[in-house]
């Protein structure tokens, strides 16, 4: 190795100012062995750089050269692989990792130890070494010391001289190196005789040495004989610490069993611990006090204290039966015991709380059906909010039953739906009847009994009324189907069903205002009663049955009290899952108790429609007002959802009233012989319009309203045309201008918004038909001289210029004077008075048409006798010729005809 070194020096380094510190031989990690040389370096001009270098044989093996250097700057990591065993295996951390294997241990940790003084004199960044013992860092270089002069010199003497740090001579060895060449003068001149002396010299002092030696042996065996004895008394004291051993070693089996005992003893202080927290546990939440015990064997139902004991057992018994119980705890006799002990108490309980609320259904019942007497004669419910307080009482024990005895609570609410479904069918039947005789005006307080004996005439209402249960879509708006009802305190009987004809042939005292007042109050009234009388029974129900608050816990739920843990009930309890939430549950039991309420409203609004189709204007703005409301307290309870059923009935039937007004107008038959005048359907609309405008004033269905105003507008247009188009008597145009006349005022006075267009469209027919009929019926009352100006006209159209006219034979002036001479004063005041007898007969006297009627007709005379003057003083200028009578005296005319008539 040393003379490879040489050979890199000489041939590799030297000539780049490098000087070679450390080699080792190496190859590749894993691969093929190629063998190189990793050496490490430093220039030899400064600043000092310091390098690794990879030297390679070149391929013919007769020189080495330089492959690859690294600066040791660069070198992040060296890794030995191993700290605690020999391993030639290493790694060097440049850009990337080169593992090497070196020939040998020893070159490894020298050339690691070389990387590692260089590392720490020459650079700042330390370079980290990974499995290399300090210890042998700091060993290495005091190896390389004792190797042979020559290899030290050549591996590691250029090492000391490079690495090592200059010390300078203290002053003893200055004065010793001074004194010794002061004695050999020529030491400086000559050097190989000052070497020879030093040598001669040397070789004294080793013979000394050696003699000084050989004279200290007698020492030496001494110092042998003490070794002996030393060694002697080490046997001795071996043998003292095996005796010490062996007793120190039965010392320890005692203690190992103390130790043993002591955590026996541990162990069951801590069993009996765990033992009496289990035994507090079954005490404290499976123990029942012999108070709760009795209650729920003989407690008292029926008085507060005792229901008030009742249920605090019933929940201390609930929360015993829900304890969450550990692990192993069910099979203890003794909680075997109690858990059979809580069950026969519940079942106890369950039967007694079970029998005793049965009694009270009943006894209750009993009670309120003796009370329904003082209501029969009055149009009120009874109220059931004693029965409910008293029944409140026990909401808490019938949440119990419902958490542990499922089956008897449902047995319970079934038996009390029934019961209350046959009391509210009594009561709302009788109620009805009541609401129906008083709606037909013939009821009579009875004394005595439930109902006082009818007379004949009620009686048979009566059966009437009872024959429209469920029949209220039968009915059919058609006045011969309706039968006549006995109005009270009224000997004239009128029709049950008004409609737009009737009414326009009935007065205002006919249309008996105050029958329908009355209805509307009866009708609100039986609204009232109802709407409170549901919304306690459905609030009762959800308080007293519990089922107001969330839905049903399904099976496998668990619920749990504060502090108390609770536990999954078992098969056997009755905790059965619901598919319906509570709320399902209370409409479901509303329905069952109130289904008479829907059938018997039907049927008091069928007999309603029956007794006057106007009716269902009332029912509808009163039906939806209270379907409103309902709807804001709940949207999904009973009432709101029967009274939605009920208000569609009422809106077919308030459709039903508008298509039979619609098709008695289609049906309207006008009299051959007398005047048609104002059409029954058109007072008839008049008289709807400020009933409804009554009725329906800031109603929520007002939509429902301006709907069937368009329907019956139309209607009327459409049929006071069909009758104009019929009449015989009438001129069409005196029946289009009256009655749209009366259309115009009627909109016009009531203001309905949603007529308006009707309102304009009334208005342009009934000018249009004035102008026509003033035309048609004036006509040409100076008919001779209207041909004669005809004529006139024809000869201007054909190109006759108009002051030629006069030339003409037929049209002279002579014939002019003769046509005139014929219309004197005399005779147009006859045939105006003439005209005014044939209007008279034309026009009614209800719309008061005849003066509006002559007014126009005089404008138009105006007009004509003001064209015949200009066709006169165009066509005849300068003859003088002139009219029989003037304008004034037509004023006159017309005046005076108007005025005796």
């Amino acid at each position: 190795m040393t003379a490879i070194k040489h050979a890199l020096q000489r041939d590799i380094f030297t000539p780049n100012d490098e000087r070679l510190l450390s080699i080792v031989n190496v190859c590749k990690a894993g691969k093929k062995k190629k063998n190189c040389f990793l050496c490490a370096t430093v220039t030899t001009e400064r600043p000092v750089q310091v390098r690794v270098v990879k030297v390679k044989k070149s391929d013919k093996g007769d020189f080495y050269k330089r492959q690859m250097a690294w600066e040791l700057r660069d070198l992040a990591e060296v890794d030995a692989k191993d700290a605690s065993k020999e391993n030639p295996e290493f790694d060097l951390h440049f850009e990337k990792v080169y593992r090497w294997v070196a020939s040998s241990t020893a070159e490894k940790n020298s050339f690691i130890s070389c990387i590692w003084k260089l590392n720490q004199r020459y650079l700042r960044k330390k370079v980290e070494f990974v499995n290399v013992s300090s210890q042998l860092l700091e060993e290495l270089p005091k190896a390389e010391e004792s190797v042979p002069s020559g290899e030290s010199q050549s591996v590691a003497g250029g090492d000391e001289d490079a690495l090592d740090d200059y010390q300078e001579l203290n002053a003893r060895e200055e004065q010793d190196i001074e004194g010794m060449m002061e004695v050999c003068e020529y030491a400086i001149s000559n050097a190989e005789a000052f070497a020879e002396k030093l040598s001669r010299e040397l070789q004294v002092l080793d013979g000394a040495n050696i003699q000084s030696i050989m004279a200290s042996e007698k020492q030496v065996n001494i110092l042998m004989q003490l070794l002996d004895e030393a060694l002697s008394e080490v046997d001795t004291i071996e043998g003292k610490l095996s005796s010490y051993e062996e007793m120190l070693q039965s010392v320890k089996e005692q203690m190992d069993q103390i130790s043993q005992s002591n955590r026996l003893i541990q162990i069951s202080n801590t069993n009996n611990g765990k033992l009496l927290d289990e035994i507090q546990f079954l005490v404290n939440y499976m123990d029942l006090s012999k108070g709760h015990i009795r209650a729920l064997q003989d407690g008292d139902l029926s008085s507060p204290k005792g229901i008030e004991a009742c249920i605090n057992a019933s929940e201390a018994l609930l929360q015993c039966m829900n304890v969450a119980l550990r692990p192993g705890h069910e099979k203890l006799m003794a909680v075997k015991q109690q858990q059979h002990l809580f069950t026969e108490l519940r079942d106890t309980f369950a039967r007694r709380l079970t029998n005793h609320l049965n009694n009270v259904f009943v006894h209750q019942g009993h009670d309120q059906s003796s009370t329904l007497s003082q209501h029969t004669a009055e149009l009120t419910l009874p109220k059931h909010s004693p029965l409910h307080r008293d029944l409140l009482r026990y909401a808490k024990l019938m949440e119990w039953l419902k958490n542990t005895q499922r089956e008897k609570y449902d047995g319970l609410s079934r038996t009390y739906v029934d019961y209350m479904t046959r009391l509210y069918e009594r009561e709302i039947k009788d109620f009805f009847e009541v609401a129906k005789i008083k709606m037909a005006g013939t009821t009579k307080e009875g004394k005595g009994n439930k109902f006082a004996t009818l007379p004949r005439k009620e009686s048979a209402l009566k059966q009437e009324t009872e024959s429209l249960h469920g029949s209220s879509g039968k009915l059919t708006g058609s006045t011969s189907s309706l039968n006549k009802l006995t109005v009270q305190g009224s000997s004239s009987r009128r029709s049950q069903s008004s409609s737009l004809l009737d009414m326009g042939n009935m007065s205002a005292s006919d249309l008996d205002v105050a029958d329908r007042t009355k209805f509307d109050k009866i009708f609100e009234q039986v609204l009232s009663e109802l709407e409170p009388l549901c919304l306690a029974e459905q609030d009762f129900i959800s308080k007293f049955f519990k089922l107001q608050q969330h839905p049903t816990l399904a099976q496998g739920e668990v619920e749990s009290d504060g502090g108390v843990p609770s536990r999954q009930p078992p098969p056997g309890e009755h905790r059965h899952s619901m598919s319906l939430t509570e709320k399902d549950m209370v409409r479901l039991m509303m329905n069952k108790i109130f289904q008479s309420i829907e059938t018997e409203l039907n049927s008091l609004i069928a007999l309603g429609d029956k007794i006057d189709s106007f009716h269902s204007l009332y029912m509808l703005v009163k039906m939806s007002h209270h379907v409103w409301t309902a709807q804001n307290v709940d949207p999904a309870s009973y009432l709101s959802t029967t009274l939605g059923n009920v208000l569609v009935t009422v809106k077919r039937n308030f459709d039903k009233c508008i298509s039979g007004q619609i098709r008695q107008m289609e049906e309207v038959k006008i009299s051959k012989k007398s005047k048609v005048g104002i059409l029954p359907f058109v007072t008839g609309f008049e008289e709807f319009a400020e009933l409804a405008e009554t009725i329906f004033r800031n109603a929520e269905r007002r939509g429902d309203l301006d709907k069937a105003y368009v329907k019956l507008i139309r209607a009327v247009f459409m049929n006071v045309e069909k009758v104009a188009n019929e009449s015989q008597k009438t001129p069409r145009d005196v029946v289009m201008m009256e009655n749209f006349h009366h259309i115009f005022s009627t909109q016009s006075r009531l203001k309905i918004s949603c007529l308006e267009t009707e309102r304009r469209e009334a208005k342009h027919k009934y000018t249009d038909h004035l102008q026509s009929y003033v035309i048609n019926s004036l006509g040409q009352p100076l008919e001779k001289l209207n041909h004669f100006f005809e004529g006139v006209e024809a000869r201007v159209a054909q190109g006759v210029r108009e002051e030629e006219v006069s030339y003409q034979l037929a049209f002279n002036k002579q014939e002019l004077r003769k046509v005139i001479k014929e219309y004197p004063g005399k005779e147009v005041k006859k045939g105006l008075d003439n005209l005014y007898k044939k209007v008279d007969k034309h026009l009614c006297e209800e719309e008061s048409l005849l003066q509006v009627v002559w007014h126009s007709m005089q404008d138009e005379f105006i007009r004509q006798y003001k064209h015949f003057e200009g066709l006169i003083g165009r066509c005849y200028p300068g003859s003088g010729i002139t009219m029989e009578f003037t304008i004034g005296d037509m004023l006159e005319y017309f005046s005076s005809i108007a005025q005796s008539h």
